[in-house]
């Protein structure tokens, strides 16, 4: 994590402004992700509220927008929805942004873990200790105990 540098006594709200405008053109950002850049960039905790506000009132900034890249760009690295709502919640996202985001998405769960399971594992489990690595690193990624379960259970164990 960088350092904060030296407060900026005397930046201006256009000051906020670019350096905000410069971190939402590389990708989009969370309203409390934003406003910890800006801190840690030197800028008082009122002129990174007004700036937020002031780009949320021209739709610069959308903690909806941020979920959605969120929610993409993890199902495509293989996540699950557990992982998925809990790093969203820990950036501070709302929960009907995050319902929001989730909604849109078509995705069938169930294929989602399956195609992470293959990309990891071939053939059958060698043990129960064998077992239990694959069922831990699917949980790790997201997925509910049940549907690991369910996908665990189409595979004949080795014997």
């Amino acid at each position: 994590m960088p350092r904060p540098t030296k407060s900026k006594p005397d930046a201006t709200v256009q000051d906020g402004r670019n350096a905000a405008l410069r971190l939402l053109a590389q990708r989009e950002h969370g309203a409390a992700e934003l406003a910890s850049k800006l801190t840690q960039r030197g800028f008082s905790a009122d002129l990174v509220d007004e700036v937020i506000n002031e780009l949320r009132a021209h739709d610069l900034q959308s903690d909806a927008r941020y979920a959605e890249m969120i929610v993409r760009n993890r199902i495509a690295q293989g996540r699950g929805l557990l992982r998925i709502r809990n790093e969203l919640e820990q950036a501070r996202v709302s929960g009907a942004a995050i319902s929001a985001a989730l909604a849109d998405v078509e995705v069938d769960w169930q294929e989602q873990i399956e195609a992470v399971y293959a990309c990891k594992f071939t053939g059958a489990p060698g043990s129960a200790a064998d077992w239990q690595k694959r069922y831990r690193f699917l949980l790790q990624r997201g997925f509910a105990g049940e549907a690991i379960r369910k996908v665990l259970g189409k595979i004949p164990r080795a014997r």
